[in-house]
């Protein structure tokens, strides 16, 4: 009997991943499968920090995206290699990406536990009147 036999038959299954839409996105969630297209893609301008050392530290390469489907679309922050992948017009796949709020709105990123991937492009027009990066959000403490 082979131990690596053993081993592999009690890996769990594999999920069948829950699409989402644009407009079921919410502040501070996670986990999300989502099909999109890039509607635009704008290179944020890298701040250069100096060090203690008198040498510049050049941040990473940052673009906002605006992506979207049919339901709404919402401003993705594309990082170093993602900045490539997202050209206007091309579709994805994400998985596993997070909300997060940057100015009090929201923002979709995809960081190492995520994924993105090219697939083929929908027939889907964008709605652009649901933007949700618009909605200002507030932090409010609730006292118990």
């Amino acid at each position: 009997m082979s131990m690596t036999a053993d081993t592999k038959a009690t890996t769990a299954p594999k999920r069948k991943p829950v699409f989402v839409k644009v407009n079921q996105l919410k502040p501070g969630t996670s986990g999300h499968t989502l099909i999109v297209k890039v509607l635009e893609s704008n290179p944020v301008k890298p701040a250069i920090r100096r060090s203690s050392l008198t040498q510049s530290i050049r941040s990473p390469r940052i673009a906002e995206c605006l992506i979207g489907d049919d339901t709404g679309c919402i401003l993705f922050t594309a990082r170093n290699d993602q900045v490539d992948l997202m050209k206007t017009g091309a579709t994805f796949i994400l998985r596993n990406a997070k909300i997060d709020l940057f100015k009090d709105t929201m923002r979709m990123v995809v960081d190492r536990w995520g994924r993105i991937e090219v697939t083929d492009p929908v027939s889907f027009e964008v709605n652009r009147g649901n933007n949700l990066s618009l909605i200002e959000y507030e932090l409010v403490t609730l006292s118990a």
